[in-house]
């Protein structure tokens, strides 16, 4: 019987805990939840790591905004997963693309390379790729083990057509991921219509930056 899994994308430490103790298989840990997630600071991946038993996965993302980097932004998300390999986290988040909004393949199979023998997860920069199919196709190519999109709309009730080709053509060799509006009251129907392994929350219900341990549950038991 398939197991579906859930990854709660965390802002701070205590998210992480929360996350956890409700059911979580998997945290995301990441900062500034307002530009949709960057880079967690060192010492919060430390202080998370020593708290979690469950997998930790880090977002490598040196700004918000568009996911065109300078060779010195490039150069800070090398340095940035050989340090956090060191501390032993799960796998790593991020994505490259071109100024046309095509996936820039070096860059990301470089860094896919220096993570191993950790998985990558190719992020949201997803919902902004100018062909989509072709590019799930070059993503699978530089190595990434997931996906995570809102089928390149606003969230994932309005991607929902979209998610569901890509997880149909994705078959086996990837995992496709919805993020984005992912809660307790729509995680039933997403896991219905894409039948995927992993569903991606934030479980925040309140306008903070932190989970809501109660939304979590709920999201663990829509998918059992």
């Amino acid at each position: 019987m398939k197991k579906y899994n859930l990854e709660i994308a965390c802002f701070n430490p205590e998210s992480a805990v929360i996350a956890q103790e409700n059911g979580a298989n998997r945290v995301e840990l990441c900062a500034e939840m307002n530009e949709g997630g960057t880079t967690p600071s060192y010492e919060d991946v430390i202080a998370t790591r020593e708290k979690l038993t469950i997998d930790m996965n880090v977002m490598i993302r040196p700004r918000g905004g568009n996911f065109v980097y300078s060779d010195a932004e490039f150069e800070q998300m090398k340095q940035e997963i050989k340090a956090y390999k060191e501390l032993k986290v799960d796998g790593f988040v991020f994505g490259i693309l071109n100024k046309d909004n095509s996936i820039n393949v070096r860059q990301n199979k470089e860094l896919v390379t220096l993570a191993k023998p950790l998985p990558c997860t190719f992020h949201r920069a997803f919902d902004v790729v100018s062909d989509v199919y072709n590019s799930l196709e070059t993503v699978i190519e530089c190595g990434f083990k997931t996906i995570l999109t809102s089928g390149q709309e606003p969230n994932v009730v309005k991607g929902i057509s979209v998610l569901e080709q890509l997880a149909k053509k994705a078959g086996d060799r990837i995992v496709i991921m919805p993020g984005g509006g992912v809660r307790s009251s729509n995680v039933a129907m997403l896991k219905e219509k894409m039948n995927t392994t992993f569903y991606h929350s934030s479980a925040i219900t309140d306008g903070t930056e932190t989970a809501d341990g109660k939304e979590v549950e709920n999201l663990v038991a829509n998918l059992k």
